[in-house]
């Protein structure tokens, strides 16, 4: 239990980052400050719950590590369940704040897509599917590849928290123009719950997409990272 409630508490602040930071707080179109945002907030909380859950806060994290053989079957799908519940309490949280803000005359606010993730039209940069989907999938292998080969046993201690967020900022950078970088299918969820029904309909991607990446992230890694 106190794992599943360390995945709540890291998925929600992730959560946090990018709904509050992206769909509350865009600064001039730029997306460096929420891609920060999501960075710091994995490392703080991988170094606050890291120890007791081991700091996924992403079913394709999970089902990465899974992969790697650095997570038990048993304990993926509550891992998933967990992660999925914080990122909608996030996104509910967020979105009531978001909200309040509308009902003052004296105050413009654009929710705008509520740092949900989405292709086609509903791209930030108007990608297709196609490019949406591979930009995810390959994303989110990399991250696997740095968290897998950041946690070894043979990696430098204690700085596993900071390769992962910095890692996690640089791969946002990338992906927020294609697909408002999800790279995390919770993330997406609690986004695309108060975003609209279009961003519900296109979610499924946004699970299949990081899954795949981070099976195969984990797997490539396991190799790579496997003593002779």
């Amino acid at each position: 239990m106190k794992k599943l409630i360390a995945e709540f508490f890291g998925t929600f602040m992730l959560v946090a980052a990018a709904v509050g930071a992206g769909g509350l707080g865009l600064i001039n179109g730029s997306y460096l400050h929420v891609a920060l945002a999501i960075g710091l907030a994995v490392m703080v909380m991988a170094y606050a719950v890291g120890h007791v859950s081991g700091g996924h806060f992403n079913p394709a994290v999970t089902c990465g590590l899974w992969a790697a053989g650095r997570h038990r079957t048993m304990d993926v799908v509550p891992y998933i369940i967990a992660q999925v519940l914080g990122a909608a309490a996030a996104g509910f949280v967020y979105s009531v704040i978001g909200h309040s803000m509308l009902t003052d005359p004296g105050k413009a606010v654009d929710l705008g897509n509520f740092a949900a993730n989405g292709y086609d039209a509903l791209s930030p940069g108007h990608y297709p599917m196609v490019a949406g989907a591979i930009a995810e999938v390959v994303g989110t292998a990399l991250f696997l590849f740095v968290i897998v080969g950041a946690t070894s046993p043979r990696a430098p201690a204690g700085f596993a928290p900071i390769a992962i967020g910095w890692a996690l900022s640089a791969l946002l950078l990338i992906t927020i123009p294609i697909t408002n970088g999800a790279l995390n299918p919770a993330r997406a969820t609690g986004a695309a719950m108060f975003a609209g029904i279009a961003y519900v309909n296109q979610l499924w991607l946004f699970w299949i997409a990081p899954i795949i990446g981070g099976v195969l992230g984990g797997l490539i890694a396991r190799y790579v990272q496997a003593e002779d």
